[in-house]
């Protein structure tokens, strides 16, 4: 059995033409087709109901898919269960009326659903939103000028992208957000302006730095003139910045004065270091001479007068590094010393005054000794053993100083 000749179960032709559909309420007329057989009389109605029946199963495919609002889809079934109700159609129109109301819950369902899944989502967005509003905030009292801001360019792009909530809620996130990139952007502003004011007066000062360094690059005082680059680089370190591209700008200007200065100065202490080395070797050879021809001193005379022509000539060669000084002037004043040692030593061998000192100490000890032997000789006498052992122990004390100043005569003779 067919789902047409199904469908007949639910009409029937009267004898006139009248066709009539049998619903759960009664029977009802729902048109007339004459001079035509019962079969097509009822064929032409229950078209008509599959028409129907297609229309209800496409909305009921549509609105358990989701495809349509849950508003638009009651509206369509409404519509569709109206027009259902009073077709003038043969079948089973209480089934699409059924199905159809069963689509109602489904829609309830779905509304609850949509509902609850719009709030899920508002709430999503104004945690977003809120999140973002305490991070401009933050940004807001922050120094970050160049991320800050780019920062906030992020934020408002992704603000644009989401939803809007609900209006007081929206419009109250909106207003922080708002006055945090406002107050961000007016603090950023006077930061950029303090910068170009500093800017423009460390770029004035190092200006001035390299006029000045331009009248330092051709000096050759290289002492006095390294001291002034010194200066002027603590100076330069000291103005502050005058911004990236015209730091580096000024920068390599000023570096080039340095350089040419300094470039100069290595090339004639090069040729100073040259000189000095000649000069060295030359004082070293000359000193080395000097040493084996005056020592060991022989004559005074001779070695006075050969170290007066060594000096004489050491003088006029010229400087030497500085670091063999000290063993250049070291071995002068030892050959000097030599010198002076000998002179000394004749001098004293030579001297009348310490020769007469030398011999009055001997006579003294003489005298000194013959009066010690004396009283000796009456200690004997009185056979006084305390006083022999005591005036023995004299005689033999004066003795040695009596034998130490002979010698000391002998070297006058």
């Amino acid at each position: 059995m067919s789902e047409s000749t199904d469908q007949a179960t639910f009409g029937r032709v009267a004898a006139d033409g009248s066709v009539y559909v049998t619903v759960a309420t009664g029977e009802r007329k729902v048109g007339q087709v004459p001079d035509v057989s019962e079969t097509e009389a009822l064929s032409f109605y229950i078209r008509r109901f599959e028409a129907l029946a297609a229309q209800v199963e496409l909305l009921s495919q549509r609105v358990r898919s989701g495809a349509v609002s849950p508003a638009e889809a009651n509206k369509s079934v409404s519509a569709l269960k109206s027009e259902v109700i009073v077709a003038n159609a043969v079948g089973d129109l209480d089934s699409l009326t059924a199905k159809l109301e069963e689509l109602f819950s489904v829609i309830t369902e779905q509304s609850a659903a949509r509902k609850a899944e719009r709030a899920e989502k508002q709430a999503e967005t104004k945690a977003a939103k809120e999140e973002m509003v305490v991070e401009a905030e933050k940004l807001a009292v922050g120094n970050d000028w160049k991320g800050g801001v780019n920062r906030f360019h992020v934020l408002l792009d992704a603000w644009k992208v989401l939803p809007r909530i609900d209006k007081a809620t929206d419009d109250d996130l909106w207003h922080r957000f708002s006055t945090a990139r406002t107050a961000y952007t007016k603090r950023r502003k006077v930061q950029f302006e303090q910068w170009a004011e500093e800017h423009g007066a460390a770029e004035a000062a190092k200006r001035q730095i390299l006029n000045e360094a331009e009248g330092l690059a051709l000096s050759t005082s290289w002492g006095s003139t390294a001291a002034d680059f010194r200066d002027l680089m603590a100076r330069w370190k000291a103005a502050g910045s005058a911004g990236r591209s015209t730091d580096e700008k000024l920068w390599t200007k000023f570096r080039a004065l340095q350089d040419q200065f300094f470039t100069a100065r290595s090339a004639a202490f090069d040729s100073q270091d040259r000189e000095l080395k000649v000069n060295l070797e030359a004082k070293e050879a000359l000193l080395a001479a000097a040493e084996a021809e005056i020592l060991p001193v022989q004559n005074i005379a001779t070695a006075r007068a050969a170290m007066r022509a060594f000096l004489t000539k050491y003088n006029e060669i010229g400087q030497v590094p500085r670091a063999a000084n000290g063993a250049l002037e070291s071995r002068i004043r030892s050959l000097d010393s030599a010198i002076k040692g000998v002179e000394e030593t004749e001098w004293r061998r030579t001297d009348p005054e310490a020769k007469q000192r030398a011999a009055d100490t001997i006579t003294m000890f003489d005298t000194q000794l013959a009066k010690l032997n004396k009283q000796l000789t009456l200690a004997t006498e009185k056979n006084d053993a305390k006083l022999i052992a005591k005036l023995t122990d004299s005689i033999s004390t004066y003795t040695d100083w009596r034998d130490q100043a002979a010698r000391t005569l002998a070297e006058y003779a």
